[in-house]
């Protein structure tokens, strides 16, 4: 049997402010201290950001892009997917995952949360952009990337 790293996809918003990259970028910095995968939309701000942090820590990224063209992923990711799906993407970006940290965002964001949560996969979020009792909450990155390998069954 392989044993296969934990896949946790990070999900946000693709243009964010100085201080939700920096959270985004801690989160991808322990995802791949934790020797995980991380797996995002491929493209600018909170993406960017968590790749960035991630490629940093030695970790591997993948971007699960929109559209049709590799080229178009930002400089951090390893592996860029072209879907040509545009927003559909969502899915197979949250489908990959052994579990899902959302930090901040938007309706994309809500998109893929509630994609993952309709296929049972676990979803963690720092300052989540909606309210609801099957997100788990954390207050810091590395509590929310601890909190989603725990919920991935990787603890």
């Amino acid at each position: 049997m392989t044993t296969r790293p934990v896949r946790i996809t990070v999900v946000g918003a693709g243009r964010c402010d100085q201080a939700t990259a920096s959270i985004a970028e801690r989160v991808g910095s322990e995802i791949a201290r934790r020797g995980g995968v991380l797996i995002c939309g491929g493209l600018g701000g909170v993406m960017e950001a968590a790749a960035r942090g991630a490629k940093a820590a030695g970790g591997l990224t993948i971007g699960i892009l929109p559209g049709d063209r590799a080229d178009d992923a930002n400089p951090h990711i390893d592996i860029p997917i072209a879907t040509d799906m545009g927003h559909a993407r969502n899915v197979v970006n949250v489908r990959a995952a052994d579990a899902v940290v959302g930090v901040g965002g938007s309706y994309g964001t809500v998109s893929e949360i509630a994609l993952a949560l309709k296929m049972g996969i676990p979803v963690v979020a720092v300052s989540p952009p909606l309210d609801s009792d099957d997100i788990v909450e954390a207050d810091s990155p590395e509590a929310a990337v601890e909190r989603a390998f725990e919920l991935a069954g990787a603890a």
